[in-house]
């Protein structure tokens, strides 16, 4: 089957992180939005686009090559398979993906038995902050590779108002530090590093307005002897202008040198026993969201589409983060490190 020279975008969803999603689809020459789907017709309308409140509307009136799926985990089941009933074979759909393993596990199965392609919206690894990492990784930049360490600092989670001008709903996640915000280094550690082997979790609730944890420590073991923490705290800050930047700092520690993520968007090299250090990428001056890592996943996808690129974060793949954010909740529930057992 030939490929389509462009591709027609259609979106469901019209909250508060789609405006990046479309943005982004605006700014891609080979691509043509069609339509956007929202159950308050209002925020579907305020896009500009054909607006519509009902999905299976309008997939049958706009028949778009690829469904951007911009909802929250509830929606993700129904709304995939309403679009595998109209014969949408291509979907990116946002993360956390689904609302369980089992859920997500149903999903895929259904994807595959009719030819369907589901890319999950997992931005950060396309933050360009982490593809220079790896790139200086994979070049054996810093050696071999032995420790490395994130620490999340958002400075959004203090006192009984913490979030709710927002994303009112994380107060009442019962998972939220690491099902909402940490997910992210699970996959992105994985980018770097590849699936881990174990691991060993212990979180903690700081603010009492929150019916999830919002603090924690998650020590992951991966191949050739890495070890990486993620050390997560939202009710505590890092040194940026834009705390959602990179939400807070990296080092990543090899024989031959270290490689350190600064608030601002900056990955710098120091060489083992050096004084002095190399810029890899100057600061961040993106005004949205992550260094436009929303655009450079989207980008990915629709080279993956109309050129044949490989596609990173397809849905089977990302089954493994996760059950591995389901090992670590089991980690820290049972106070010890699991081996993990990835399907």
């Amino acid at each position: 089957m030939t490929a389509p020279a462009r591709l027609r975008v259609a979106c469901v969803g019209a909250g508060y992180f789609s405006r990046f999603h479309y943005d982004s689809w605006a700014r891609i020459d080979r691509v043509d939005l069609v339509g956007s789907c929202n159950r308050d017709i209002e925020k579907a309308r305020a896009t500009g686009l054909p607006a519509f409140d009902d999905l299976q509307a309008m997939l049958d009136q706009t028949q778009p090559d690829l469904l951007d799926i911009v909802l929250p985990p509830v929606a993700h089941a129904d709304t995939i398979r309403t679009a595998l009933r109209c014969g949408v074979k291509l979907m990116i759909c946002q993360k956390p993906f689904c609302q369980s393993l089992i859920e997500a596990r149903a999903i895929v199965a259904e994807a595959d038995a009719v030819g369907a392609r589901i890319v999950v919206h997992e931005n950060f690894r396309f933050q360009p902050w982490y593809r220079v990492i790896k790139a200086a990784l994979d070049r054996g930049a810093i050696g071999t590779v032995l420790q490395a360490t994130f620490r999340l600092r958002t400075g959004d989670g203090q006192g009984p108002d913490a979030y709710l001008d927002r994303q009112p709903y994380f107060q009442q996640m019962d998972r939220f530090l690491i099902h909402e915000t940490g997910v992210h280094w699970v996959d992105t550690f994985r980018y770097l590093f590849g699936n881990p082997l174990s691991v060993y979790a212990d979180l903690r609730q700081v603010n009492p307005v929150l019916a999830g944890e919002d603090a924690g420590y998650v020590l992951f073991d991966h191949p050739g002897g890495v070890r990486a923490m993620f050390d997560g705290n939202r009710n505590l800050d890092h040194a940026a202008d834009n705390l959602r930047r990179t939400m807070g700092e990296a080092l990543i520690e090899g024989t031959d040198g270290t490689l350190t993520l600064t608030g601002d968007g900056v990955v710098t090299l120091r060489g083992f026993h050096a004084m002095t250090t190399q810029t890899l990428i100057g600061p961040d001056h993106w005004d949205g969201f992550g260094g436009d890592c929303v655009h450079a996943l989207q980008s990915h996808v629709v080279a993956g589409v109309l050129d044949g690129a490989p596609l990173e974060n397809l849905a089977p793949d990302y089954l493994s983060v996760i059950q591995i954010e389901d090992d670590i909740y089991a980690s820290s529930r049972e106070g010890r490190k699991i081996k993990l057992e990835l399907s």
